[in-house]
C-alpha cells in the first residue's frame, strides 16, 4: 500500500499541479488530504475546481473552519477564498469532516482533537522545533487514534516524521502551497523550511510498518509570488519566493 498525503495547499494551483505530476510519476495506490486548501491570496476557486473531480479522501483544516465563520470577522487570507467559492463548492467544504479513519491510518489536521495544536512540533519561540517522542505520544491519547498504526497530520507547514516507541508513525508531509508563515497564536512564532518548494509525503507499508518519504518538488513559484503580491500580500510573495518570512 502507497499513500500520498498533501497538506496546507492553501489555493496554490501551480504548486498542487506540480505535486499532482510527481505523484502519478511515482504511483500511489490512494491520495489524502489533510485540509487547509483555500485559504490565502491565490486561486481559491480554481484550486476545488482541479481537486473536486478527484475525489479524494479529504479532511477540514483550520482554516476550513474558519472560512465558514461570520464574513465580517474574516481575517483576510480566509476572506479571499470565501469571496472566490462558488455555492457549490462552499457546501463541499461545509462537509469535509475534522478526521477521517482509512484501515489503520488516521487523518488529522493538527490533533486528533484540535486543528489548531501541532502534533510532531512544538514552539521554541520565535520558531517551530521537534517535539519529542513522549509528547507526541501524550497528543496522540485520543480514541480516534487508537488502533491507529500510521497518523498523517498537517497544519505546522514542516515536513516531519517520527516513529514512537511502539512502532506507530506520524508523519506531516508540510505544505504544498505555503511553505512558510507567522502567527501570533498561541504566541508569537513562525515556521520557515528555507526552500519555495512544494511538499508532500509518500508512505509505504513495509514489513508491517510505515513508512515515510518526504519529498520536495520545484514548481514556477514566482507566478504564485506575483499574484500575491498583485492582491497585497506582500508577505505572501516573500514566502513563496523564499520559504522564510521577511
Amino acid at each position: 500500500m502507497r499513500i500520498a498525503a498533501l497538506s496546507d495547499i492553501h489555493g496554490n494551483l501551480p504548486a498542487l499541479d506540480a505535486v499532482l505530476a510527481d505523484i502519478r510519476r511515482r504511483g500511489c495506490d490512494r491520495v489524502v488530504n489533510l485540509g487547509d486548501i483555500v485559504s490565502g491570496p491565490l486561486w481559491p476557486r480554481e484550486t476545488l475546481e482541479r481537486l473536486l473531480p478527484l475525489a479524494l479522501p479529504t479532511i477540514a483544516g483550520n482554516h476550513e473552519r474558519q472560512l465558514l465563520g461570520e464574513p465580517a470577522t474574516l481575517a483576510p487570507s480566509d476572506a479571499h477564498a470565501r469571496h472566490a467559492l462558488a455555492p457549490a463548492q462552499l457546501d463541499w467544504v461545509r462537509a469535509l469532516p475534522p478526521r477521517l479513519r482509512i484501515d489503520d491510518v488516521l487523518l488529522c489536521h493538527g490533533t486528533p482533537d484540535s486543528d489548531l495544536d501541532y502534533l510532531l512540533d512544538q514552539i521554541t519561540a520565535p520558531v517551530l522545533g521537534p517535539a519529542d517522542a513522549a509528547s507526541v505520544a501524550a497528543r496522540l491519547a485520543h480514541p480516534a487514534a487508537a488502533g491507529a498504526g500510521l497518523v498523517l497530520c498537517g497544519h505546522s507547514h514542516t515536513p516531519r516524521a517520527l516513529r514512537l516507541a511502539d512502532g506507530r508513525l506520524a508523519c506531516n508531509p508540510g505544505s504544498v502551497g505555503l511553505p512558510a508563515f507567522a502567527t501570533e497564536w498561541p504566541v508569537p512564532h513562525r515556521a520557515e523550511t528555507g526552500s519555495p518548494d512544494a511538499r508532500y509525503a509518500l508512505l509505504e507499508r513495509r514489513g508491517g510498518q510505515w513508512h515515510a518519504q518526504l519529498l520536495a518538488v520545484p514548481y514556477p513559484h514566482a507566478e504564485a509570488a506575483a499574484r500575491a503580491a498583485t492582491l497585497g500580500r506582500a508577505d505572501w510573495a516573500h514566502a513563496l519566493r523564499h520559504g522564510r518570512m521577511p
